[in-house]
């Protein structure tokens, strides 16, 4: 959807409603426009921030890129986009995405806000993603850069965090390919939490893996030497 000019100036000096929604996984959505960038939120979380999704620029600008084994990317937990539009638009890369959303009416405002000015090849599943997951099979497919940010509002779903999750997402990742998972990390609460899934539960899985603390959140890294590398194009 395009954007009056005028609009994206006057969302530099304050956040300009565009648009609320509701649905029966997410019963308040709401799509602003901020610093010129379309912002999706819930009453508790930002979903997407375009560019400006800081975690996972953070994190994009940590890692080499370069070094990835292929071009496939699978994302869990879709939102606006905002995973692709910093990969296309601010580091200039082209890929191929698989990307799953559960919730119909997130897949709709995607269509309608980012999927238009993104060039990538993208395809967009309705599904859950626990049980897409669990049922792909690594034989038929690999993916060479995982995204996982799933939240209901401001909580990852307890069925994310399990033993048989981690795992299977360990089989669809390309040999040497990077896993980025992004948790919360604001609260003291939200701190302790993500500390111990990390040490309990990411670790047993992925026991070579690390974090990247990125203001608010962490992203957790399936393989430590993706951080021991300086980035090509840091964007």
């Amino acid at each position: 959807m395009e954007t009056p000019l005028w609009k994206k100036w006057l969302s530099y000096l304050w956040e300009w409603h565009v648009e609320s929604a509701t649905s029966e996984l997410n019963p308040h959505l709401y799509v602003s426009l901020k610093n010129g960038r379309y912002q999706l939120s819930t009453a508790n979380a930002v979903y997407s921030y375009g560019d400006l999704y800081d975690n996972f620029v953070k994190a994009f600008q940590r890692v080499p890129l370069d070094e990835l084994p292929g071009g496939e990317v699978l994302i869990l937990g879709f939102g606006l986009g905002s995973i692709p539009v910093i990969l296309e638009h601010k580091l200039r890369r082209n890929y191929y995405y698989t990307a799953i959303e559960a919730d119909e009416a997130v897949i709709d405002l995607a269509s309608r806000y980012t999927l238009p000015t993104l060039q990538s090849n993208i395809q967009l599943i309705c599904a859950d993603a626990f049980t897409y997951i669990m049922q792909s099979d690594p034989a038929d497919f690999t993916y060479d850069l995982i995204c996982v940010d799933i939240f209901e509002d401001d909580k990852v779903p307890d069925v994310f965090e399990t033993p048989d999750f981690l795992g299977q997402l360990s089989t669809l990742l390309s040999p040497g390919g990077l896993l980025l998972f992004n948790r919360l990390a604001v609260s003291p609460a939200d701190i302790q939490q993500t500390r111990d899934f990390y040490h309990n539960s990411f670790l047993s899985v992925f026991p070579d893996g690390a974090y990247l603390d990125v203001d608010g959140n962490w992203i957790l890294l399936n393989d430590s030497s993706w951080l021991q590398k300086r980035p090509k194009n840091l964007g």
